[in-house]
């Protein structure tokens, strides 16, 4: 691997060298017909650095690296006679004020499993069986294609209590998650942070390795098999990516040479108080260019669909989770976080640009506007944003006593008034299941059966509206228990009926989602959906069409959200003939009580809404229909 060159040392201090992986950090090299390790690594206020490890005793006078000449703060030497599994660090001393630690190297692809922290030398090579991955991307990644999401942490999905409740490692988990989401039919599965974190219980979003996956499950190769296995059973990869903040460990990012290096020095920009964490500055050069080469990286090398972009409204807010007086103004006297605006839209241009069919997803709460609108257009250039208040909404909705849901039926309606201003997936993530949440199941109203049959219609009408789907392990299911992340879902309550009624639920609406293209071609434009009546807040009814490209491509959705059957309900439909009621979260298969319409319905010639025809149907209690015309 040859030295950083005087073309790539200027776009490294431009903020723009976004491969910066390939020259820094360790790289097994030959010089001189000598084998060995390049290393290299930037610290600009240091007054020495020297590499240590298990191959020096940890002498910090044995292997010194050399300050490069054009003043760009990187140190680099080349040390022959290792090879990859040799652990080191970087000892520094800092010019600053004498500061002297031991750093794990920030762009090491492999670390030590925690608690121990050394970094690892390792070759990244493997042989992909997946060799279509980019066409593939391109199709499985579009904004018309069916996205379903599978969010998972890998250490507590399944659990082995035979050895100990270990954790599955990545190549147990590449074939039992890949036939489960196969057989489940979901698209994507979606990871939460596998970059190497000391603190499990941060379940991946304090990051101290942003390069290498976590070695609690296997080697960096055992996860691209992971990675490889899942694309080639056609699903695709999301990972988390935390580029918001990092934890303050010693041998991370924080206070690397003595200086606030990668954070901004002033605790009222570079300190997160909810968070106990460090801030980026994403006005320093050499920052956008670590945290862009990174999110290239695990696109490139690991070969992931597309990243979620963890906590994006604390990169745009100077103001987020701050009193007055706690933070400082931008130039403008604003709140925005314009250096973080500006390399959030250089990442984006950057991933669509040189990593076809890969897409960004941001997780942002608040109403700034075009989050998931090109940057030439003004947009911050994501592909997709979380909508964060569907899901505050809906679930609140649920939490509602059925007797007083007319009062409150804009809390269902409202998100459509919304729905097309931005490329939306709508989640159940972990978030609501963790921190004394409960679980979903406990947030339906009412007794058991109701909670179970309320939880089928929920799905149903998130997989009717409009919006990409996601839902945290366990959901499909109806898990009773809050998630823990120190032990396995609790698989065993598959035996009872109602719970392995709601997984043949979400099964079946996956498969009729990714076989009906009216359910997601038009998912982002108001072409492709039209309520028939948003209205009827008296029965707690709300009656919609999805629409495909294709003429005459349309399903009924039609939710009942009271425990109340109701029959003879009239619902004006675009066409006449036969309507096959193709799914009913009350069938008796899913744990319902089997109320419906005898699988179709044939359309009158009688007006209503508008129309010229119209259904009369049986709302079962608490259900969900989805009809299509033959």
């Amino acid at each position: 691997m040859p030295e950083l060159t005087t073309d790539e040392i200027y776009l490294f201090r431009q903020g723009t060298l976004l491969r910066a992986y390939q020259k820094l950090g360790a790289h097994v090299d030959r010089v001189d017909g000598r084998a060995g390790v390049r290393f290299a690594v930037w610290a600009p206020d240091a007054a020495s650095v020297s590499v240590v490890g298990d191959f020096n005793d940890w002498d910090p006078t044995r292997h010194p690296l050399q300050s490069r000449a054009d003043s760009s703060g990187i140190w680099e030497a080349f040390v022959p006679e290792i090879a990859a599994g040799a652990l080191y660090k970087y000892s520094l001393r800092s010019r600053v004020n004498g500061y002297i630690v031991q750093k794990a190297d920030p762009f090491a692809v492999y670390n030590e499993c925690p608690p121990r922290t050394a970094s690892v030398v390792w070759d990244l090579a493997y042989t992909w069986q997946s060799s279509d991955w980019r066409r593939d991307r391109l199709q499985v990644n579009a904004l018309n294609a069916p996205w379903s999401i599978y969010e998972v942490h890998l250490g507590s999905w399944r659990r082995v209590p035979e050895e100990g409740n270990r954790s599955l490692s990545y190549r147990e988990l590449a074939h039992q998650l890949a036939d489960y989401a196969t057989d489940m039919g979901f698209t994507h599965v979606e990871l939460l942070p596998v970059m190497e974190h000391p603190f499990y219980g941060s379940w991946g979003y304090q990051v101290t390795g942003y390069f290498a996956p976590t070695a609690r499950y296997g080697t960096p190769q055992d996860f691209m098999y992971l990675v490889d296995h899942l694309h080639q059973c056609g699903i695709g990869v999301i990972l988390d990516w935390v580029p918001s903040h990092f934890p303050s460990d010693e041998h991370g990012l924080a206070y690397f040479d003595g200086t606030h290096l990668y954070e901004h020095a002033d605790p009222r920009q570079g300190f997160h108080p909810e968070w106990n964490s460090s801030i980026f500055n994403y006005g320093r050069a050499e920052v956008r260019d670590f945290l862009g080469s990174n999110a290239l990286f695990w696109l490139d090398v690991y070969r992931a669909d597309a990243l979620r972009v963890d906590a994006v409204a604390s990169m745009l807010y100077l103001d987020y989770g701050r009193r007055s007086g706690e933070w400082i103004p931008n130039r403008y006297g604003g709140n925005e976080n314009l250096e973080a605006v500006s390399f959030l839209k250089m990442l984006n241009e950057a991933v669509y640009r040189d990593e076809r069919g890969a897409q960004t997803i941001a997780e942002e709460s608040t109403a700034w506007p075009m989050v998931s609108r090109p940057t030439y257009l003004g947009g911050l250039g994501f592909g997709f944003k979380w909508n964060m208040g569907w899901m505050h909404d809906t679930l609140k909705y649920f939490q509602t006593d059925p007797i007083h849901r007319r009062y409150h039926h804009n809390l269902l309606t409202f998100s459509l008034w919304y729905a097309f201003t931005e490329n939306f997936v709508l989640p159940l993530s972990h978030d609501e299941v963790t921190h004394g949440k409960g679980a979903l199941i406990g947030k339906m109203h009412g007794d058991e059966w109701q909670q179970f049959a309320q939880l089928r219609l929920l799905y149903g009408y998130m997989w009717g509206h409009p919006g990409k789907k996601l839902l945290f392990m366990g959901g499909e299911f109806g898990q009773k228990r809050e998630w823990q992340h120190d032990e396995s879902l609790e698989w065993h309550v598959l035996q009872y009926p109602l719970h392995a009624g709601v997984q043949r639920w979400v099964r079946d609406l996956n498969r009729f989602y990714r076989a009906t293209p009216a359910l997601y071609e038009l998912d982002f434009s108001a072409e492709g959906f039209e309520w028939i009546d948003c209205n009827d807040s008296e029965s707690s009814v709300l009656t919609f069409i999805r629409k495909g490209r294709a003429s005459g491509d349309v399903v009924l959705v039609v939710c009942n959200f009271t425990p109340v059957p109701r029959t003879n309900y009239r619902i004006g439909v675009p066409r006449g003939g036969i309507w096959r009621e193709c799914l009913n979260s009350d069938a008796g298969y899913y744990g319902g009580s089997g109320q419906g319409n005898l699988g179709a319905v044939e359309a009158s010639p009688l007006p209503a809404h508008g129309r010229f025809h119209s259904l009369s149907l049986t709302l079962p209690p608490l259900g969900a229909l989805f009809l299509k015309p033959e």
